[in-house]
């Protein structure tokens, strides 16, 4: 498809969504799944702030069948409750939401929520444009297994106002909690100080959505690089705390700009956790997700007496991940999704520079390529994946024919389908096969991105052979991983006869085979690396 800018993606959709389907009413008496009702007294569901409601579930345990006439068990009390989301909630009629569990006051109380550790924040996520339904649950789980935190869900049944609604994904919120992101309280009085120095919640994101305080980094124009402080909340965020950690992420920005970015003791070296950055990366590319590194991304720092690093995480929104998007090269199985700016150099949000030198770096890759083998001999095997993905199929495969019965659009196309339409079972299969291809190229991909870190006591100068010859011929070089090779081709009046570049990939020595349809003469070239000139010399063209 067209790579369209996300705003002219979003107009389409909306052009054309009313004509894809019509909600229908089912007759919804039972489900292996938990149940959720709840009711707004009339009161339609806005965006912000919450309101309150009530909320029942029935969750009769593992292998028991739910019915709708059971007595509540799993839940029964006061929420709170908002719509959430930026395009999941623009592009579909069933809607996320937000909750918040409360007492008879009104106020927050936690609850372990359908066997969760207790929290009063939790998130109802709508798989619409999944149409296997299981996408963010599956990257989740595999998350889990590998991060310190990423949020735990639960498929249910809801029924809202009386209307059943479909399959959702009961998830807990990313929030600071001893249960969730484990990082110090950070109280408004905390000002000075060790204090100052934590915890935050940060991420890359909109600014659609719930209100927070935030900045555009200035080093990533025209595109927008938007921080977002998720934590301390909004009204309980100071000034000064603020700008502690705006001139933390700056001066880290500023680090990733210098020359020595990654030597040890500098760059990302004094700034990142990086085997946390490894296993995001990882995450983000078994499901080659459109939106990482760029949108709902997030980080937390601690209290400098904790962790001076920033640390990646956790994972979020991956529901046209897997092969579910059909821009920016979404729903190819090969390639790098940290490469987004290069397939789609005119979408406005763009993955920031440092993602990319971070990516470019030999220290960094050879973590990746380590953790790589580490995984899929053990965590993320063959059999490891399958199982996961063979439980998450299991679980809504009932459920789903209700689902589809209340939203019928598996014959149609809903923005962003890569693979729109066909049965539940068909976009299963498409789904695990497009993951399965995935994980074979990145088996492919990993022995090639860390070859070893490039020495300067190898380096020699490009040159050139055979010379004289008869159009044909290879130059030889010595580059670092990430460099740009350009050539230039002159005749002997200083017209400039070609042009050649190209990107180089490992460190060490290389050979660019060269053939031109040339004149016989003496002929002169100009070889860059990086932009800088590092060889001059002629050749001669013989019959």
């Amino acid at each position: 498809m067209q790579n369209f800018s996300c705003m002219q993606r979003i107009l389409l959709a909306l052009l054309f969504f009313p004509f894809i389907a019509h909600a229908q009413v089912v007759d919804f008496q039972s489900s292996n799944l938990p149940i959720i009702f709840i009711e707004t007294n009339g009161q339609a569901i806005p965006n912000e702030p919450k309101i309150t409601a009530t909320m029942r579930i029935i969750d009769n345990g593992s292998g028991q069948v739910n019915h709708i006439d059971d007595p509540a068990n799993g839940y029964d009390g006061l929420i709170g409750i908002e719509l959430r989301g930026s395009s999941s909630l623009d592009l579909s009629d069933k809607k996320p939401y937000a909750v918040e569990t409360r007492n008879t006051e009104g106020e927050d109380m936690d609850f372990p929520l359908l066997g969760m550790p207790e929290e009063s924040d939790w998130a109802l996520i709508a798989p619409f444009s999944d149409k296997s339904l299981v996408r963010d649950a599956l990257i989740l789980e595999m998350a889990r297994r590998i991060m310190p935190w990423a949020s735990r869900t639960r498929f249910v049944e809801l029924v809202l106002n009386g209307d059943y609604q479909g399959i959702y994904l009961v998830a807990e919120k990313i929030k600071r909690d001893k249960n969730r992101v484990d990082i110090s309280k950070l109280d408004p009085d905390e000002i000075v100080g060790d204090d100052l120095t934590g915890g935050y919640i940060l991420k890359l994101d909109k600014s659609s959505g719930a209100p927070s305080e935030g900045w555009t980094s200035p080093f990533n124009y025209p595109y927008n690089t938007y921080y977002q402080i998720e934590y301390p909340k909004l009204e309980d965020l100071q000034q000064v705390q603020k700008d502690y950690i705006r001139n933390w992420i700056t001066d880290f920005e500023l680090a990733m700009l210098e020359d020595d970015f990654d030597e040890p003791g500098h760059g990302f070296d004094q700034y990142l956790d990086l085997n946390s950055f490894v296993d995001f990366v990882i995450i983000n590319e078994i499901a080659r997700n459109v939106d990482g590194y760029r949108l709902s991304t997030y980080f937390y720092k601690d209290k400098d007496s904790e962790s001076t690093k920033l640390h990646a995480g956790p994972v979020w929104d991956f529901n046209i991940a897997l092969g579910n998007a059909n821009y920016c090269n979404g729903d190819a199985t090969y390639g790098w999704a940290i490469d987004f700016n290069d397939a789609c150099p005119g979408d406005f949000w763009q993955i920031s520079f440092w993602w990319e030198r971070l990516w470019d770096s030999p220290v960094f890759r050879q973590k990746v390529q380590a953790r790589w083998y580490e995984l899929r001999a053990s965590t993320f095997s063959d059999e490891a994946i399958n199982g996961m993905v063979d439980s998450m199929f299991l679980v809504v495969e009932d459920a789903q024919v209700r689902n589809f019965e209340r939203w019928p659009i598996l014959d149609f196309w809903v923005w962003p389908n890569a693979y729109c339409c066909g049965a539940w079972q068909q976009q299963a299969n498409y789904m695990e096969t497009w993951l399965h291809d995935r994980i074979a190229w990145l088996d492919g991909a990993m022995p090639g991105i860390y070859v070893g870190i490039y020495d300067t006591a190898e380096y020699f100068a490009p040159k050139v052979y055979p010379n004289p010859n008869k159009g044909q011929m290879t130059f030889d070089y010595y580059a670092r991983h990430g460099g740009l090779i350009q050539l230039e081709v002159f005749d002997a009046a200083g017209r400039q006869t070609d042009y050649y570049q190209e990107d180089v990939y490992l460190n060490g020595t290389h050979s660019l085979p060269y053939s031109a349809s040339l004149a016989q003469g003496i002929y002169f070239f100009t070889f860059r690396i990086d932009g800088k000139e590092v060889q001059r010399g002629r050749f001669v063209v013989h019959p």
